[in-house]
């Protein structure tokens, strides 16, 4: 569904390197978690699969097509995008935010309605009680739902989730969490999420591939990276959380 080929990003010419060499390929229907610290390339590494950023060298593929050939605009509304901040329109009902897309790809205004009755109550969302509501009246978890169901609208192959509830108190975060893999269940959806939080990644991941300073130290399912880092820092990251979630199997 996507894939990553020497791909580097640099801002100053050259002199450093966001993003060095990474190759890396996301399975369709797969959730693969981009993990690690502030700065390490990941969520650059999000922006380059839309071409929000643009890469320096190597190649990117959607849908075995390579993301230059695509109008960019054309590329991003075809990707579903979700990011921490939402970036809901305030001015806009939670219906008019969900469909902003469909009515962008001038689709009648009937179908945008039936289509975000369905996509809130895909999410959760009571259709009668949110539709006419605005972003201002909702918890920041309800937002996050909305935005959520505004990246399914236009029926993306695959989405883009940028630490989407980094923000969020933790009883919220982990009902969103399970709420992300009940529609992965649900959904024919490929996902690549980023985070910085190592059991948000082993609970929601099929994989998880780990970054640090602009490179791939490894990648790998759950019981991979816990049992068989293949570099120090990796070792080192899930040292913690492997002797944690051994002391809380029973027995």
């Amino acid at each position: 569904m996507i894939e990553l080929d020497g791909v580097s990003k640099s801002f100053d010419d050259g002199r450093t390197w966001a993003v060095r060499d990474l190759t890396l390929h996301v399975a369709e229907g797969e959730l693969l978690v981009l993990l690690g610290s502030s700065g390490c390339g990941k969520t650059t590494t999000l922006k380059m699969i839309n071409r929000l950023v643009e890469a320096t060298q190597g190649s990117i593929r959607v849908c075995d097509r390579d993301v230059g050939q695509y109008d960019p605009v054309a590329l991003r509304r075809s990707i579903g995008y979700v990011f921490q901040g939402i970036g809901l329109f305030p001015h806009m009902t939670i219906e008019q935010n969900v469909t902003v897309v469909l009515r962008l790809k001038g689709r009648p205004r009937e179908e945008r309605l039936v289509r975000a009755e369905e996509l809130m109550e895909l999410v959760g969302l009571d259709p009668r009680a949110f539709a006419g509501r605005y972003p201002a009246e909702l918890s920041g978890g309800e937002q996050q739902r909305v935005g959520v169901a505004r990246a399914l609208a236009g029926d993306p192959a695959c989405l883009l989730m940028d630490e989407p509830f980094g923000a969020l108190d933790a009883i919220t975060r982990d009902a969103l969490q399970d709420e992300l893999l009940r529609l992965k269940k649900t959904l024919a959806k490929t996902f690549v999420f980023v985070t910085h939080d190592i059991f948000e990644a082993l609970k929601l991941a099929d994989r998880i591939a780990v970054m640090h300073q602009g490179r791939l130290e490894q990648v790998g399912t759950r019981d991979q990276l816990l049992s068989s880092p293949s570099t120090r820092f990796v070792k080192d990251l899930f040292e913690r959380p492997a002797r944690q979630l051994a002391a809380s199997k029973p027995g």
